[in-house]
């Protein structure tokens, strides 16, 4: 079948995939509301017509490295679930398209594995533990493997309630292994009923984990550090005041807090609260090269895709994942021809109408 865009590498995979871990990738938190809001509360184009776009730019910087787009790839975790190739598949055609890949902590592929497969502009996502010393040994192992920021996931106190990963019995398949953790004592993990996963997460992460922690960590590292999973002004404004490199306004793939706000919808505010201090980045139901057109409109100077990347890698592995990101760069330079924008920064909140600017807008369910 001849993909035409990224929405049918879901089919694709779903077909491909043990029922588990399609489950595991696709589903949300609870009753999903979230989940379908990230895809549906995306705004309409306006065009603008009678202009030169007879080049067109995608080309951006990122926390001062150019990229060849403003699509990146968020952390997904345990990639060799969808693909034996897995995060390293990831790296190699993140690297051939130009732009960043985000490691998971919980990857199955290691920070020196993914290091291997050659250059590449590269982000760490970190869980914070309890243990501070397996932060600090990951953090120092990441740096001396070449990556250059930390994307530091805060939303994630305890793992949302993920209704099919209970009815499954999540668990990571016995052949693959958290490749980050190796060498280091995590202690083992009891059994549970429901998902392995959320026993994990439970266990291991640093619910205490607060503001003052992001001191301690700009303290073991050099590297800028970003949040993701900010929603609110309020929040952002406070991750300034401690030195965030940047925000990725992110509700975990809707797999945290069910009835949070789409992304799309959170973006903005978050955008007019930095006061262009520091870059804002969004992930969390990017399918087109149109919703990227829009995230840029309401002010993220990217985006970062998850569940795309993993079907993709499912469906064809390196080559599926180079397809992926080339059909979403394909896709916004055409929303910008018919746009009427030549380069990003001609993009601006003019070509867009949102379902919110009306009066009569109210989610479909409260």
């Amino acid at each position: 079948m001849e993909i035409t865009n990224v929405m049918e590498y879901e089919k694709i995979a779903k077909e491909k995939l043990p029922k588990m871990v399609y489950d595991y990738y696709a589903s949300g938190a609870e009753d999903q509301w979230t989940l379908q809001e990230n895809r549906n509360a995306f705004s309409r184009i306006l065009p603008r017509i009678l202009k030169d776009v007879s080049e067109i730019d995608v080309s951006t910087r990122v926390l001062g490295f150019n990229i060849s787009m403003p699509i990146m790839v968020a952390p997904t975790a345990m990639q060799k679930m969808a693909h034996p190739d897995g995060e390293l598949a990831t790296a190699r055609a993140t690297s051939a398209a130009g732009t960043i890949m985000t490691l998971s902590t919980c990857a199955t592929c290691s920070v020196e594995e993914v290091a291997s497969t050659g250059p590449g502009i590269r982000f760490f996502q970190l869980y914070v533990y309890k243990d501070r010393n397996v932060v600090r040994q990951l953090v120092k192992r990441a740096e001396e493997a070449g990556f250059t920021a930390i994307a530091l996931t805060v939303d994630t106190p305890r793992f949302g309630r993920r209704e099919a990963d209970i009815k499954n019995r999540f668990a990571l398949p016995r052949d693959l292994t958290l490749k980050n953790f190796e060498g280091l004592d995590l202690g083992e993990i009891d059994k549970t009923d429901g998902s392995w996963l959320a026993s994990y997460a439970a266990s291991q992460v640093d619910q205490s984990l607060s503001w003052k922690d992001i001191k301690w960590l700009q303290s073991i590292t050099s590297l800028p550090i970003i949040l993701k999973g900010v929603l609110t002004a309020e929040d952002a404004r406070v991750a300034v005041e401690y030195g965030a490199a940047g925000i990725i306004v992110s509700n975990h793939g809707a797999r945290q807090l069910d009835y949070v706000p789409p992304t799309i919808m959170a973006l903005e505010e978050v955008v007019k609260a930095v006061e262009g201090r520091i870059p804002v980045f969004l992930d969390g139901g990017v399918r087109r090269g149109t919703d990227v057109f829009k995230a840029l409109a309401l002010g993220a100077s990217g985006v970062f895709v998850g569940r795309p990347t993993l079907f993709s890698l499912a469906a064809d592995g390196e080559a599926g994942v180079r397809k992926m990101l080339q059909m979403l760069r394909d896709e916004l330079e055409l929303t910008m021809a018919l746009s009427g924008c030549s380069s990003l920064r001609e993009i601006s909140r003019n070509h867009i109408k949102t379902d919110w600017d009306f009066p009569h807008y109210l989610p479909a369910k409260l």
